[in-house]
């Protein structure tokens, strides 16, 4: 009768000497390609397609698919780790999403690109015109916390109080020179289409926007300038301003949000204020300091690159998308 051969990566850990001696060159010798390919589809997977009642996989719970499935009978979680980590595989990691839905995404998306690189239908902008990205940070919550928080010290970080009275809510417009590195901003007590007018008085007062050939604004879809109607009550109040739209779900390509995210770590956070008053006043201290030392955006997200996003989608593929 033929003796039975029991493949290596079937036996348990204990009963390979070399485990002892060198268990990470050991795993790299135990396991076949086939093996490290099935546990890295099986992480690959979403975990109701597996019939677990998990929304997301860790190793722990890899490790004991590969050992139900009888694809080994023992296995480290520090090896499946190893493997994953080899491929930036992270099942238990996870990132909102909204798929680009709008029919003309890459046609506006495009027009706007061309605007970050001073091209518009074609054509090289001119010395006297200018792009402006506006948006609004809308319900900007004014906590103030129970305790003062305390400052950091070696072996201990800043400590932040958890219990907070609210003082209040602001709403912040801003408007960012895309070319010039320029800011404008003010306050008002919500967003809508009379707050962010005015906004663009603001802007547009000003020199050299006032005597300027053409304005770019570049703005998202939100209620304050959102459609047709938008286009023709901006334009017609001055008619050098030229108001293009996103398209739905494409804030990552309105540089004033780096603006804003900018705002979020280094003012807003931790939030502790006394009264609005006390936030507009660290918001427009903050936003004349960041005026003075910013630089326009080292953008380079170009029609080329759109060009590929647009293909990763239709066939599906999210894993690098745009931030």
């Amino acid at each position: 009768m033929p003796r039975r051969v029991v493949p290596i990566w079937s036996l348990p850990r204990r009963a390979s000497p070399a485990w002892r001696s060198f268990p990470a060159a050991a795993d790299r010798r135990s396991f076949p390609p086939e093996v490290i390919v099935a546990v890295k589809a099986i992480a690959c997977e979403l975990p109701a397609t597996l019939g677990v009642p998990f929304s997301r996989l860790s190793v722990a719970d890899i490790r004991g698919q590969v050992i139900e499935r009888g694809l080994v009978a023992e296995i480290s979680g520090a090896t499946i780790w190893r493997w994953l980590a080899a491929d930036a595989i992270r099942p238990w990691s996870q990132r909102s999403w909204i798929f680009p839905r709008d029919p003309d995404f890459e046609a506006k998306a495009a027009r706007v690109l061309d605007l970050y690189g001073r091209t518009w239908q074609g054509a090289r902008l001119r010395p006297d015109e200018y792009v402006i990205s506006a948006d609004e940070k809308t319900q900007l919550q004014v906590l103030a916390r129970r305790h003062p928080c305390s400052a950091p010290r070696p072996g201990v970080c800043r400590r932040v109080e958890h219990e907070y009275e609210r003082r209040g809510t602001l709403a912040y417009l801003a408007a960012w020179d895309v070319h010039q590195a320029k800011l404008f901003g003010r306050f008002e007590s919500s967003t809508g289409i009379a707050p962010f007018g005015r906004l663009v008085d603001e802007v547009m007062a000003a020199p050299p926007y006032r005597f300027a050939r053409r304005v770019f604004w570049v703005v998202d879809n939100g209620s304050s300038h959102r459609g047709r109607v938008s286009v023709e009550r901006l334009e017609a109040a001055y008619p050098n301003l030229v108001l293009v739209h996103l398209p739905i779900h494409a804030s990552w390509l309105n540089q004033v949000e780096i603006y804003f995210s900018v705002v979020q770590r280094k003012v807003l956070t931790p939030n502790d204020f006394a009264s609005p008053e006390e936030l507009a006043q660290r918001l427009l201290a903050f936003q004349a300091h960041y005026e003075r030392v910013a630089a326009p955006f080292d953008w380079r997200f170009t029609r080329k690159d759109l060009a590929a996003l647009m293909v990763r989608l239709a066939d599906g593929d999210t894993s690098r998308m745009a931030a």
